[in-house]
């Protein structure tokens, strides 16, 4: 059980956390959930002992093996196999002793290999890398080679794949295309430890959990059930409790009422006096008032003759070299199409193109007259400028409208009043993407074309969002890993693959079991479905481990026959002539020799038996 008892936490004068309490059974999922900058992270912060509390304590079951993603990786020079290897400590400090241990220990050291199937964890490694998105020959490479993002998955693999009873996970999903997420869902639910996991994905935490534990106004409170269920329960809880309130102001204005009558009367001031007094003691119900205020309002588009965009034939990439090839699709005004795909096959390619960013190398993009694109990338945040204020920021872009108009449409994304003369590198994440938002859609576009665009969202910015998108008449195309956003918003499907783009002949759940699908396939099959290559390599490291058992047991087998021949030897002295003190002498000679024999034989079929279940 994790236990948090009446913790109370602060970052510098800023309270997040207030004599809050929670108990985490064992074998539950649960997700954390809350605005973003209530103290989610730091909450988990606390739980690994990272930071301290003010008040109450934390506590987990002794001996217990916590997994957490790290957020920096240290040593660059590792292959993603050995970074993910590494990370369970246990099999590599056995390995390690290996180099150094005597007979009687190196029995006990592959026994608790055999336990742990260490023989097995380079393929259980690969199996997590390529799950996550990562080819075959990617995961023999440096960590250095892969851009941040892709190290992030590496991290994300390192902490799945550790032997672990709690795991606790902070937004795993964010670096992840909709191929990834959907494997990672289908790994954790055969997790059979505690799980903590922030995420602001609904179908993840719909997915994955049992419980919701809510971090909300500084306190903590667990629900039974998943996200939809938390959402259905409170919505009720509020239901319930503004009827309350309601009752309890209609009593409060009834005894007032009688207060205010008769107070002065001399008949009637007991009375009085005592309503007064329950007026006094009346506990004001609390409402579960909402924190955040997330607020998305799209100009509408003119509307434009279709389509908006023709391609024909077209081939897009870097350098003169090709990504995507014999592209022949149209986008319509009402078009609402999602792009389906894993990293790496061009998706984002496939969005410069359409939105002015790139050109064809070969074919043809043809344009409707007059057609604006707004186009949001999840990079973009890197680019703007920092020293600079929102209203500022907006002011150049909008350079012939008046303050009050730049004022007005930053307003429509919750930037308003302070938060415009707020400099842009404070602003928080979700703050820059609104910011985006504001900027991409400043000349009321035509298209919408989205790469991400819920990273830095939290459940009520992306809630906000989706409403949004659904109230915007023009079209949208849509990248993203949230699969809730899809099932809202997209009603076409475009699959990125091969280098190329087609239509999908399908729906969401026809993707999703098409990626998920050879059932039939067992855990030892799985385990066993690699290339030549990696089969080789987890041979090698399989001989590795076995060399010094059979080196070992060659060690023992030469002693114990030089061991016979010494006693072969003595045996025959009883053929000769001896004294009695001579033949007790040999008599305990041989004794200490049959006992040496018998030592070592025990110790040669103990290693043996090891090596046959290796």
């Amino acid at each position: 059980m994790i236990d948090i008892n009446d913790i109370t936490v602060r970052m510098g004068s800023h309270v997040l956390l207030s004599h809050a309490s929670a108990h985490i059974s064992d074998r539950q999922k649960v997700g954390l959930v809350g605005l973003n900058g209530c103290g989610k992270s730091t909450l988990f912060r606390v739980l690994l002992g990272e930071i301290g509390t003010e008040t109450g304590t934390v506590s987990f079951p002794a001996r217990t093996k916590i997994a957490y993603m790290e957020q920096e990786l240290s040593d660059l020079s590792l292959s993603l196999l050995d970074y993910v290897l590494e990370k369970d400590t246990e099999r590599m400090v056995l390995l390690k002793r290996l180099e150094t241990a005597d007979a009687e220990e190196l029995a006990d050291i592959h026994e608790r290999l055999t336990m742990i199937d260490a023989d097995g964890a380079p393929a259980r490694a690969a199996h997590i890398l390529t799950g996550l998105g990562f080819q075959e020959k990617d995961i023999y490479r440096p960590l250095s080679e892969f851009s941040g993002g892709w190290r992030m998955r590496v991290a994300l693999a390192g902490t799945l794949f550790a032997p672990s009873d709690y795991l606790l996970l902070d937004e795993p999903t964010n670096h992840l295309d909709l191929e990834a997420v959907l494997w990672f869902v289908s790994h954790l639910q055969k997790y059979r430890g505690t799980l903590l996991l922030i995420s602001h994905d609904r179908t993840v935490l719909n997915a994955l959990c049992t419980q919701i534990l809510h971090l909300e106004h500084q306190t903590l409170s667990l629900y039974s059930g998943n996200y939809d269920t938390f959402v259905q329960t409170r919505t009720q809880k509020q239901e319930l409790l503004q009827k309350l309130a309601a009752k309890q102001e209609q009593k409060r204005q009834h005894l007032q009422s009688f207060v205010d009558r008769f107070r002065y009367k001399a008949t009637k001031a007991k009375q009085a006096q005592s309503r007064l007094k329950m007026l006094a003691k009346m506990e004001t119900i609390p409402l579960l008032t909402d924190e955040g205020g997330a607020r998305f309002d799209f100009p509408q588009p003119v509307h434009l003759a279709p389509p908006l965009i023709t391609l024909e034939k077209a081939a897009v990439g870097y350098n003169g070299k090709a990504v995507l090839k014999n592209l022949t699709l149209q986008i319509d005004s009402d078009d609402r199409i999602a792009l389906l795909g894993a990293n790496g096959n061009g998706k984002s390619t496939l969005a410069k193109l359409l939105a002015g960013r790139l050109k064809p190398l070969e074919g043809t993009i043809s344009h409707s007259k007059k057609i604006s694109v707004g186009y949001f990338a999840q990079h973009q945040a890197e680019e703007l400028p920092l020293e600079k204020t929102a209203l500022g920021f907006m002011s150049g872009l909008m350079n012939d409208a008046t303050e009050t108009k730049v004022r007005s449409h930053l307003a429509r994304f919750g930037l308003e009043g302070e938060k415009a003369l707020t400099l842009i590198k404070r602003l928080s994440g979700g703050e820059k993407a609104r910011l985006l938002f504001a900027a991409m859609s400043r000349e009321a576009p035509a298209l919408f074309i989205l790469d991400e665009p819920t990273n830095h969202l939290d459940m009520d910015a992306r809630d906000a969002l989706i409403e949004a998108l659904n109230a915007y008449e023009g079209a949208v195309l849509l990248i993203t890993h949230d699969l809730h956003l899809i099932e809202l918003i997209a009603d076409k499907l475009w699959l990125v693959q091969n280098q190329t783009c087609r239509p999908f002949d399908g729906d969401l759940e026809d993707y999703k079991k098409l990626l998920l699908e050879d059932p039939a396939m067992t855990a030892k099959d799985k385990k066993e479905n690699v290339s030549a290559k990696t089969e080789r390599r987890i041979q090698a490291q399989k001989r590795a481990v076995l060399a010094p058992l059979k080196k070992e047991m060659q060690r023992l087998e030469q002693t114990m026959e030089a061991l016979n021949q010494q006693k072969e030897q003595i045996e025959n002295r009883f053929m000769e002539p001896l004294t009695p003190g001579e033949i007790t002498n040999l008599q305990k000679e041989l004794a200490q020799l049959d006992k040496q024999i018998a030592s070592l034989e025990e110790k040669w079929l103990k290693l043996g038996d090891e090596l046959e279940k290796s």
